[in-house]
């Protein structure tokens, strides 16, 4: 082979392989769904995830899984809560409430503990707060312990009720909780106001949470200055509508018996995909009451995370009639991969876990050109931020509060690159760095050569 044919080749060589490194979008995913279209002039379409995307899935944010145009290039798309694109009028639920003694702000303790009854659902039937402090003096009874636990969605923003009357400007902090005993501190905060001047009023009366919204069976909302606060008469829960658009799915799950070093008994569970777990319940057969403690994390060599307990599980049957516990909702959305059942007696059996979830959907913008697909799968790459959530409050407000994304449907799935998409790519090396290196070493060398040539050139003097 002549020197002019070895250099062409070298060239066509050098020439290929960043194309093949840069394989495309397509090629960093391991499954494809087509994408069947209900109308073709949709501009920007729904389609809701199946169990067959979330076991592919391998984000535990779902970033790896995106919309592709029949060039494969990427489009805009987000997963969304299954209640948020379909959400139109917020729904308003009637919340229980009950008036605690509320410490003033510069005090070091609450001066106040609180004792309770609660049902085996979690719903409050009385309170009763004990003054602690050392003075005589009773506290104001200005702040407020909400009950939030036979909600099934996320509240939004809470609405309260107060009888007109004196001019109000009052600033509240707002804690969560689902034992009562352990809160934890909101990044929401309230300030409630009615006033009035000229005939006009001014009137704030809601205290509003972020986009996804909260999610606790017990709020705690405790005046900056008790004196000042507001004599509330109602509380009202603001939830998403068209929650039940989504119905509940569950994955019962067998796990494997752990024998614990203090002598009890643990079941680990290994979940098979990124499911959205927002319920959770303990099937045994037999008669039985239990408590439980429910921990999760997503990979086998972290600590366990607390996520549910203890709660009492039970079911008795009789004469034909069978009653058992309800399932318990989690205070958020987890995806993690490992379970694990804790009981505070023996377990008559093997449990079943079951893990409940609505399936979310996935909102894309049609751009460039269709055919569309939904790929999922990836360590390689992830998808892009995209102001869609933005979009469609946009387009809400000029084409009606009632419109919505045109549907979409997942078509059968086909294979990509396969298992070889999970595993990550070599980090690429920076062959201009080593070039560079290499450049500075021969230099290196060759000044050294040349200087110890002319030391062994040089001829003694004398």
């Amino acid at each position: 082979m002549s020197m002019i044919s070895r250099f062409r080749r070298s060239a066509w060589l050098l020439a290929v392989v960043p194309l093949l490194a840069w394989a495309g979008p397509r090629e960093d995913y391991a499954r494809q769904w087509p994408l069947n279209l209900s109308r073709d002039d949709g501009g920007a379409y729904r389609v809701v995830l199946d169990e067959n995307v979330y076991r592919q899935a391998q984000s535990p944010q779902l970033r790896d899984v995106e919309v592709i145009d029949g060039s494969g290039t990427p489009v805009p798309a987000s997963v969304f809560a299954p209640e948020q694109p379909l959400a139109r009028a917020p729904q308003r639920v009637a919340l229980p409430w009950f008036a605690l003694p509320a410490s003033p702000s510069d005090s070091a303790t609450q001066g106040w503990e609180l004792i309770s009854e609660v049902e085996t659902d979690g719903r409050l039937r009385r309170v009763e707060a004990r003054s602690t402090a050392t003075d005589t003096t009773r506290l104001p009874q200005t702040a407020l312990l909400i009950d939030a636990s036979r909600l099934r969605r996320p509240i939004l923003a809470l609405e309260l009720e107060w009888a007109p009357g004196a001019a109000l400007d009052a600033a509240y902090s707002v804690e969560a909780s689902d034992d009562l005993d352990q809160w934890r501190n909101l990044s929401s905060s309230g300030r409630l106001v009615d006033l009035q001047r000229g005939g006009q009023r001014l009137l704030q009366r809601r205290i509003v949470f972020d986009s996804v919204g909260e999610q606790a069976r017990y709020l705690r909302l405790t005046p900056q200055d008790p004196k000042a606060a507001a004599q509330i008469s109602a509380v009202k829960a603001e939830l998403a509508g068209n929650a039940a658009a989504a119905p509940l799915q569950w994955r019962e799950l067998k796990g494997r018996r752990i024998e614990q070093k203090d002598g009890g008994v643990a079941f680990e569970y290994e979940l098979d995909g990124r499911f959205p777990i927002q319920q959770i319940d303990v099937a045994l057969p037999g008669n039985h009451a239990l408590e439980w403690r429910l921990d999760s994390r997503d990979a086998a060599e972290q600590g366990w995370h607390p996520q549910a307990g203890p709660w009492m599980a039970f079911r008795v049957a009789g004469q034909g009639e069978g009653d058992r516990s309800a399932a318990r909702q989690l205070a958020a959305t987890v995806r993690d991969r490992h379970w694990r059942l804790r009981a505070n007696a023996a377990v008559p059996g093997e449990p079943v876990l079951r893990l409940g979830y609505r399936p979310e959907v996935a909102i894309f913008l049609a751009q460039g050109a269709p055919p569309y697909a939904l790929v999922a799968g990836s360590a390689r790459t992830a998808r892009a931020d995209s102001p869609l959530a933005h979009l469609i409050e946009a387009l809400r407000q000029t084409r009606g509060k009632d419109w919505q994304p045109a549907e979409a449907s997942l078509g059968e799935s086909a294979s990509l690159t396969g298992p070889a998409a999970l595993m990550p790519l070599e980090p690429k090396r920076d062959w201009r760095s080593w070039l560079l290196w290499a450049v500075l070493v021969a230099g290196a060398l060759i000044v050294a050569g040349f200087a110890f040539s002319l030391l062994r050139s040089s001829k003694p003097v004398g």
